[in-house]
């Protein structure tokens, strides 16, 4: 039979992941057991639990008389997760179907981007942002990939809560995630791959040069 504390702690560590991957826990954000308790009406061992699972993934660390903080993706870690995304992303990007209904997905999210841009909600286009890319890989039909690519989008989206200018870091993105769209639709796979390829070392480029200045 299913443990309910584990499977509570489950859903709670799936809560503040995806708060993660919102904007709406930062990066070296102190996170209070009591607050957090009450705010989702559960008891602290529950919290515990969930904060225990987060640690394993990266997305939480635990200091020694402090408490429990969120993440901040170290430069190693940046450079592991474009070595993923790479991996995951080129594949699906090469081998999809031009009537793939991730596509609309897709589409759908560069619009969203377009219009948060255009209000200069600079969080919600970094949402956007995810949301095009998980929908991108789910055009590899794997709900594996598709899960481990979820994870992936947290400590991703910690990775963009270092940038003090998130203009810099997105703005340049949604054309170019609008080109891959529309290549993809044409069936030109090789040369949305090619422009995944140039968005994919930019973008990490951008986020290393965080580091060195």
């Amino acid at each position: 039979m299913r443990d309910p504390a584990a499977s509570l702690g489950n859903t709670t560590a799936a809560t503040l992941r995806q708060w993660i991957v919102e904007g709406r826990l930062l990066p070296g954000q102190h996170l209070s057991e009591k607050q957090l308790a009450e705010q989702l009406e559960i008891s602290r061992n529950t919290l515990r639990e969930a904060f225990r699972l987060l640690t394993q993934q990266s997305l939480l660390t635990h200091i020694p008389y402090a408490g429990v903080m969120v993440a901040r993706p170290d430069l190693a870690a940046i450079i592991d997760i474009y070595r993923v995304r790479r991996l995951i992303e080129r594949q699906a990007v090469a081998e999809a179907s031009p009537h793939h209904p991730a596509i609309e997905r897709m589409e759908q999210a560069v619009g969203q981007a377009r219009y948060a841009r255009d209000a200069h909600d600079w969080l919600a286009v970094g949402s956007a942002n995810i949301d095009f890319h998980r929908a991108l890989v789910s055009l590899t039909d794997s709900p594996r990939i598709e899960a481990m690519y979820a994870d992936l989008s947290a400590e991703l989206r910690l990775a963009f809560g270092l940038v003090n200018d998130p203009a810099r870091i997105h703005a340049p993105y949604i054309e170019s995630n609008s080109d891959i769209v529309a290549l993809l639709r044409q069936g030109n796979n090789q040369q949305a791959v090619a422009r995944l390829e140039a968005y994919l070392l930019k973008s990490e480029r951008s986020l290393l040069a965080v580091y060195n200045g």
